[in-house]
């Protein structure tokens, strides 16, 4: 299948970044591959044996990425996939970075799938998404893990952003930040200062082969229907942006903002895509 050119921010992905570090090895490669003319879904599905060659992706045994026009009409997208165990992917970056997150997490994007589809066939697709579903889509666009030690989970839940950014920046050589959502990725194509991830916090020991079938373990339908996210911006971890280095940079209200006593979730530039 031959794929239409790739669109203008193809060429603006920046490999070295280091959100893109923990997918870069899998990722790189086929991006290449599309902007030289192939199609999205053809060329994850070939990234895709080629892992299983390697013994890898059992998960996704019989799995596949299919043009997003196999999508009956009328049909929910998360019910599809469910069902035919495709996921419908469009020639864009948007639907790149999900497939990326596939093949780097399918035990979390399985269990967020089954959690959707089976709130679908209990209450349909519906005019709004009730608290499970909106929060499973949260994830699934923008959210991102972080392993760190325990002062750092904290003074993330307090928003304490001095503490977090200044305070306490070398235990982040301890901590590891870990993109899972697609839109968030699309988002960091372009920087800036606004865009911030829904973070769940994992304990810092979890080693890398462990982290996805933590992550599905953890995000039951119980809590998961509790938004236990934090808002961060992404561009405040150290490492991240180089303008963090400097102490005024968490002193902007609009993007570092203060807990509210209701404890919702607060952000500027989050909102699923």
């Amino acid at each position: 299948m031959k794929a239409q050119p790739p669109e203008a921010a193809w060429a603006e992905v920046d490999w070295s970044a280091p959100w893109l570090q923990s997918m870069r090895a899998v990722a790189e490669p086929l991006w290449q591959r599309i902007a030289a003319g192939e199609s999205v879904p053809d060329t994850v599905n070939a990234g895709l044996a080629a892992l299983q060659a390697q013994g890898r992706l059992a998960e996704l045994a019989q799995w596949r990425f299919v043009p997003q026009e196999q999508l009956p009409a009328g049909m929910a997208y998360e019910a599809f996939i469910h069902r035919e165990h495709a996921v419908p992917t469009r020639c864009n970056l948007h639907d790149f970075f999900n497939a990326m997150v596939w093949l780097h997490y399918p035990r979390l994007k399985r269990q967020l799938n089954a959690l959707q589809a089976q709130q679908i066939a209990q209450d349909g697709v519906g005019a709004r998404r009730g608290p499970l579903r909106d929060a499973a889509t949260l994830l699934d666009e923008n959210g991102a893990l972080l392993l760190a030690p325990p002062a750092l989970q904290e003074a993330l839940r307090r928003r304490d952003w001095q503490q977090l950014g200044i305070g306490l920046r070398p235990l982040w050589q301890r901590a590891r930040l870990l993109p899972l959502g697609h839109a968030l990725l699309e988002k960091l194509v372009q920087p800036r200062k606004s865009i911030t991830a829904h973070v769940l916090c994992l304990p810092e020991h979890i080693a890398p082969h462990e982290v996805d079938a933590a992550l599905a373990t953890q995000c039951s339908a119980a809590w998961l229907a509790q938004k236990p996210f934090s808002p961060l911006p992404v561009l405040g971890v150290p490492g991240w942006w180089t303008g963090n280095e400097q102490l005024c940079f968490y002193d902007d209200p609009c993007v570092f903002r203060s807990a509210r006593p209701h404890n919702s979730i607060q952000h500027t530039d989050g909102a699923a895509a």
